[in-house]
């Protein structure tokens, strides 16, 4: 008798924790997501045993234009697969590790309630799988990551996502729904630094990011790949920030957000410019789209956005409203390099110079593309510059004199007066550190071939031996 009664309290309790028996509840096959895509609503009035298959998978991919780092990712994206699930759902979780791994991983995902939030039961070498079950039991947007030491270096190396546990009755309508992840890389090269660029430990430590990215890799989310919406739809964005180190200060320029359920909890802020998202922490943004052009999603942490790659463009179509925005607007202001509608000709340049088969057109396509983001604002985009601020490109005698010294200009600054074209100048122009070799060389190939330039080109081997150079002591301009 004792025993039959100490079955029974064991089997309440597992009632009680898990829901009904597992062959009471419909199963379902977890539908998983790359991003920037989200699973359907699950649709479901009651709980379900959800079966989750995820692969951990380290592989190659782009970083940035003609860089390359090897992610550790969960279903072969950075961020991870989404998985979306309903409150009270149980989870049967699957975690797999390819055969060609070469490290052992595990996954804490923050929705669960239980030892590492998963961590202690999926410790998966190459080759293997691992199982556990838990229940879904709080509502929210929650970040899952890799925990297995050096803890730090498996969420640098892109081990992380989003799992999103729907209320019970689901999320209000909307029209679009994106994912949208942000994480700080570092590497051995400097920022655009060309090759398969390492992880740095040192600087993951020092918390001296190389990159700061939405998606995993820098222009993910522009050109071709902007996200998509028309006015008059409503958008909602799951953002979640991997970390490992850096706080996001999520902004999409352009818009406010209408509702901000901040931290991935319950409660919801209304009418906000800028959301903070913390390392390993998310939020879900839903506002309207009212007015047509490139919304530019940033780390308001600006530097981040347009020195490190924390930039992402969601592009909006239809009718314009004069009464609400009067239509003025200048992408390139915010998007830097990132303002042509994609960069393939930069793409093209960067395989054909790693082939060793780069061309003049080559350059000045790539350059033309890099100077509507980097240097149009100041010099005009037909290079005429501002009347005695920002000296003229165009039938440049500066540049005629020694075209080969717009390298010192370009990554040294200039300051102070100089003469161009029998005309006075006064100001300052900082130092471009955030081109790398081959985007000076095309930049300069394309200016000396435009607007009347006598033409000719620099090379990136001239552009390295310039910055291994010490630089003057005074960035005086001259004459």
């Amino acid at each position: 008798m004792l025993q039959r009664l100490l079955l029974l309290a064991a089997l309440t309790a597992s009632t009680l924790a898990f829901g009904a028996p597992d062959k009471v509840l419909p199963v379902v096959q977890a539908k998983l997501t790359s991003p920037p895509f989200v699973p359907p609503p699950t649709g479901r009035k009651a709980p379900a045993k959800v079966i989750v298959e995820l692969e951990v998978i380290e592989k190659d991919m782009p970083i940035s234009e003609g860089v390359s780092y090897t992610f550790w990712t969960f279903g072969g994206t950075v961020p991870g697969s989404f998985i979306r699930v309903r409150q009270g759902d149980t989870l049967e979780f699957h975690l797999k590790n390819h055969p060609s791994s070469k490290m052992p991983h595990n996954i804490d995902l923050h929705g669960v309630t239980g030892p590492g939030g998963g961590a202690a039961s999926s410790f998966t070498a190459p080759g293997h799988a691992s199982q556990f079950t838990f229940k879904a039991l709080h509502e929210g947007i929650y970040v899952y990551h890799c925990a297995t030491a050096p803890v730090g270096m498996h969420v640098a190396n892109g081990m992380y996502g989003l799992i999103l546990v729907e209320p019970p009755q689901g999320l209000p309508k909307v029209d679009h729904e994106f994912y949208v992840m942000q994480g700080d890389f570092y590497t051995t090269g400097k920022y655009r630094e060309k090759g398969l660029q390492p992880f740095d430990m040192e600087k993951a430590i020092a918390e001296q990011a190389t990159y700061v990215l939405f998606n995993g890799a820098e222009g993910a989310l522009t050109g071709e790949r902007a996200l998509q919406a028309k006015v008059g739809e409503t958008v909602r964005m799951f953002v979640g920030n991997g970390g490992p180190n850096l706080v996001s200060s999520f902004h999409v320029i352009g818009a406010i957000f209408d509702s901000v359920r901040f931290e991935g909890g319950t409660l919801a802020q209304k009418n906000v410019q800028t959301t903070l998202i913390p390392a390993g922490g998310a939020a879900i943004v839903d506002f309207k789209a009212r007015v047509p052009g490139s919304y530019v999603l940033v780390d308001h942490s600006i530097f981040r956005a347009f020195n490190k790659g924390a930039l992402a463009i969601l592009k909006i179509d239809g009718p314009e409203d004069k009464s609400i925005y009067s239509g003025k607007e200048v992408d390139s202001v915010y998007l830097g390099d990132r303002a042509a509608p994609n960069l393939k000709a930069v793409a093209t340049a960067t395989t054909a110079a790693a082939a060793g088969t780069l061309t003049p057109k080559d350059q000045i396509a790539a350059g033309q593309a890099l100077f509507a983001g980097t240097c149009s604002v100041c010099h005009q985009a037909n290079g005429a510059g501002l009347a005695g601020v920002f000296p003229p490109l165009a039938k440049s005698d500066w540049f005629g004199q020694d075209p080969k010294r717009a390298i010192g200009a370009v990554l040294h600054g200039l300051s102070g007066k100089m003469k161009v074209n029998g005309k006075d100048y006064d100001s300052v122009m900082p130092p471009m550190n955030q081109l790398n070799d081959d985007e000076v060389a095309n930049i300069l190939t394309y200016v000396l071939n435009s607007w009347g330039n006598a033409g000719g080109s620099i090379s990136a081997a001239d552009v390295k031996k310039e910055r291994a150079a010490k630089p003057a002591t005074t960035n005086q301009a001259g004459h």
